[in-house]
Parts: structure tokens; sequence; C-alpha cells
């Protein structure tokens, strides 16, 4: 019997063909079915039978998935986080889950600050108010001596604060995993939350998911007047009601958005009404490094363990 690859993400291998070719070579069967768009949920289930490895993007990888897939040995997720991916279900199965941690960071970190300069000086705005005939002069603050609260001190969190540094400005640092005196190292200052909301002139997330918002109305509130949120790591970190609300009250200067908990965004959502309001598609990973990257390190991983081997990177 042959080895399949069920390919579900269209982004696997979109730059590069070395992650396809390496599959390939390995005798890993890569199948993907669509080039354009993700595999629908249902299809998957039909489909997923026959795989004996799964790369997946953000379409959810669930309990009744595993179920149907007698075959399958390893599941591997084509980004950094996993959490549209049932951890705790393929540990029971016995079917590790790999991932491509680092891939994206410089990508992702780049982006966030390329959203808090547009969320600053209103590059986007000025940009819509120009193509259709106006010709505004939007006035934005400057970022030299301002402080930026970066929440999440991993790879992402301390490119952004390097970057920050460059421009002229102070770097608070909340982090519950990351020691105290390695933020300092990285010349941010550790503070709690709260303390970080009520400082910070920019905040700016970088955390995986985690159940209820950590941004809800009340922290929106607490955040000092004027400030800029900019959000590229995960939609469901961010209350979005509370948002727009904080936007239109003019509590919040402006913010930034490439995550959602929903995507893509449904028409009339409460977000696609609010000003001062930036929202892009969840492209911040989106270049061709990152993606190269990214699908090498899968499917040498896919391969490691279809080959009997240990994976080098896995999640959970």
């Amino acid at each position: 019997m042959s080895t399949t690859t069920l390919v579900t993400t269209p982004t696997f291998a979109r730059h590069s063909p070395d992650p396809w070719t390496l599959l390939a070579d390995g005798g890993a069967g890569p199948v993907r079915p669509y080039d354009d768009r993700a595999l629908p949920y249902g299809e998957l289930l039909a489909r997923i039978p026959g795989a004996d490895a799964l790369v997946a993007g953000m379409d959810p990888v669930t309990a009744e998935v595993m179920d149907a897939a007698p075959r399958l040995k390893v599941i591997a997720k084509h980004g950094v986080g996993t959490d549209t991916i049932d951890v705790a279900a393929a540990r029971e199965r016995g079917i590790p889950v790999v991932f491509a941690p680092g891939s994206n960071s410089r990508a992702v970190a780049e982006y966030t600050f390329g959203l808090v300069l547009d969320a600053a000086r209103r590059i986007s705005a000025s940009h819509t108010a120009v193509t259709a005939g106006d010709w505004p002069k939007l006035f934005g603050p400057e970022l030299h001596g301002r402080t930026i609260g970066v929440v999440g001190f991993g790879r992402i969190g301390r490119l952004v604060a390097g970057y920050a540094g460059a421009f002229g400005m102070s770097v608070l640092a909340h982090d519950p995993y990351v020691p105290d005196g390695a933020v300092t190292a990285a010349g941010a200052e550790p503070v709690p939350l709260d303390a970080l909301l009520a400082r910070a002139d920019v905040v700016t997330l970088h955390l995986p998911p985690a159940g209820e918002p950590l941004l809800d109305a009340a922290r929106l509130t607490a955040m000092k007047p004027g400030a800029i949120l900019v959000n590229a790591a995960r939609g469901g970190l961010v209350d979005d009601t509370a948002l727009a609300a904080a936007l239109h009250s003019g509590h919040l200067a402006a913010a930034a958005l490439d995550a959602f908990a929903v995507e893509p965004l449904p028409a009339g959502h409460v977000l696609r009404g609010a000003p001062r309001l930036t929202l892009t598609s969840h492209m911040a990973a989106c270049t061709p490094e990152a993606n190269r990257a990214m699908g090498l390190m899968v499917a040498e991983d896919v391969l490691r363990v279809l080959g009997g081997e240990p994976p080098r990177h896995t999640a959970g």
C-alpha cells in the first residue's frame, strides 16, 4: 500500500516547491485536492481514511477526523499555533502532532510593526481617501519617545521589542512564562498585564488564544486613553464588540488587526464599521521565506515519523 500525505491547506509549498518535492521524493505521496482553498471539513472526513499523514492549515483537526483515519500516523500543522488541532485527542490515539516553531517569527514581527506604523500614521486611511478622490492631511503621533507594551515575549515579541527600540520607544513586556531576568536582558521592562495596559501608548499581542478574550471590555477600558492596539496573533484574544465600542468612543486612538475569531470576517461584523481600524486577512506570516521554511520543517518531520524516527518539533 502506498503512503499518502493529505494536504488540506493551499499555502503549503506555495512559494517554493522544495517542501512538496521533499515529501514526494521521500515516498510520502503528497495529495492536495484544492490549490486555491482549504479542504472543506466534510470532504476532509471523506478523504482522511486513506491518509497516512495530514498537513493542515487553519482548518480544524478534531477527534472525529482522527477516528475516521485508521492509517493516520502523523498530523502536521503548517504553521506555529496548534490551537486548531485537538492535540490531546491525538496524544490519546498515539498520533504525534508536529509543527514549525520559529519558521515565521520574523515575518510576523515585521508585519506587526508595519501595523503599528499604519495605525499610528493612518497610512491605509490616507490610501483609501486618495483612491476615492480626496486629499486629506491625516496627523498621527511619532513613535520616538512613546512606550510600547509587548504581551507575549517569545520569538515574535522579542523581535517586535527590538524594532521598537530602534524607533526610540521604551518597551514594557508581559509574559508569565518568561523570567523577569530574560525580559530585562532583552532590553524590556517586565510588568504585570494591567500595569502594561495602563502605561503603554501601543499594545501588541503575541500569545495563543486561551478560551475567554484576554482583552475583554474591562481591560480595554483600562488601557491608556488614546492608545493603539495591534493584534497579529489570534482573534480570540480580543473582545470584538468591546474593541469596536472603544474605537467609536475615542478611548482608543486606533487599532490594527490581522487575526479574527471567525475567518473570513463575516459581512456585517461589528468591526467592519469601527473607525480608525485597519483590518487585514491573517497574512502576517505570508512571506516566501517563511513559507519555504515552514513547509520544509513540517515535511521533514512527517518523513521522520513515517520512517519510524522521532519528530524534531512536537506539540503538547
